[in-house]
């Protein structure tokens, strides 16, 4: 089979996720630090952030889907991984044979795993998120049960609410009523609020690959993923042409105009149109007229050497782009396509 190169890079520091977990993990003080992996590795490669994240330590691993747990299951024992959206009764058996653990999360999920043959299980209790989980109040059902950890999921870590104390007080309570051998409520955000929030296993997500959950963790978290791409197609324009879908753009001067090999199919969505940048050698080459599918036009005034065939860096700095484009740092990293050549150092 043929090679091609890619013209679209995600360039990815192996060293900062591995410094950024360990850092995660210190600040959760008697507790061990997980790691959230699911989709994809937040857009970043499931397989190679696992692989890293193993070798420095991790031991438990948290995706969605029972086929992402299958992904990785070659690569830590299948123990150590845990499939967050619970069972189907018809996946009972072969979720069995993989040998992933499930977070049960209904009464239905319960008794179907009871029903068939049961074994090490995960359970997720809602202490008022309202999404998955069981309430307070059900816990008798699961009297029985081989319960790993106890989890649950707090709503609004990242901010300085009520809610957050209001959670952990139901979580803690419910650990008075649920055996289990671990307690886990803490996310990235989570572990920040303090030591009443660790139990004995907290789990990152967003702020492995760079993201800041919370301002205080500016300091120390480091950035994981930088883009770039190739330049297409070099040309001039006069003053007045119309750049792009719907001549959202027009020319105020001559313009020398770059179109890159990226588009909102790669995760770069419209909302970069007319504010995004690029750039190269610290000159900044803005985005100019509507991001489509595969192509962005930029404004290379400031560097007119540029031709076809050379790179640009694409600024992707996760805080940053949330400011310009309304869009979170968590639509940012999964959003990433399967077309940028996955570079890792």
């Amino acid at each position: 089979m043929t090679n091609f190169e890619p013209s679209l890079r995600l360039h990815l520091d192996g060293e900062a996720l591995v410094s950024n977990w360990r850092a995660l993990d210190a600040r959760s003080g008697p507790a061990r630090a997980g790691a959230a992996v699911k989709a994809n590795g937040y857009g970043l490669g499931a397989r190679e952030v696992v692989t890293h994240l193993r070798d420095a330590g991790c031991r438990d691993f948290f995706v969605a889907h029972w086929g992402e747990a299958e992904t990785i299951a070659d690569l830590v024992p299948p123990s150590w991984i845990s499939v967050l959206n619970g069972i189907a009764q018809a996946d009972i058996a072969a979720v069995q044979a993989l040998g992933a653990i499930p977070v049960l999360n209904s009464p239905e999920q319960v008794a179907n795993w009871r029903n068939a043959g049961g074994g090490r299980c995960h359970v997720m209790l809602d202490s008022g998120i309202n999404r998955l989980g069981l309430a307070l109040d059900q816990a008798s059902i699961l009297a029985d049960l081989d319960i790993d950890i106890l989890l649950s999921h707090l709503a609004s870590a990242d901010e300085d609410v009520l809610q957050n104390a209001r959670q952990l007080e139901i979580f803690a309570d419910a650990r008075a009523h649920i055996r289990a051998q671990r307690s886990s409520l803490a996310n990235s955000a989570g572990i920040m609020l303090g030591a009443d929030y660790h139990f004995d296993l907290t789990r990152p997500g967003l702020s492995l690959y760079g993201g800041i959950a919370r301002a205080e963790m500016a300091e120390w978290i480091k950035p994981v993923v930088s883009l770039s791409a190739r330049l297409l197609q070099v040309r001039d324009l006069p003053a007045g042409a119309m750049v792009g879908y719907n001549a959202t753009h027009v020319c105020r001067e001559e313009t020398r105009m770059g179109t890159i090999s990226l588009g909102y199919a790669d995760g770069y969505l419209r909302a970069f149109s007319g504010k995004g940048r690029a750039w190269v050698d610290g000159l900044e080459l803005p985005v100019i007229g509507r991001v489509s599918m595969d192509l962005v036009t930029l404004n290379l005034n400031a560097a007119p050497e540029l031709r076809e065939g050379d790179w640009v860096n694409v600024e992707y700095d996760l805080v940053t782009a949330a400011a310009l484009t309304g869009l979170s740092q968590y639509e940012l990293l999964t959003g990433l396509g399967t077309r940028f050549a996955r570079i890792w150092r």
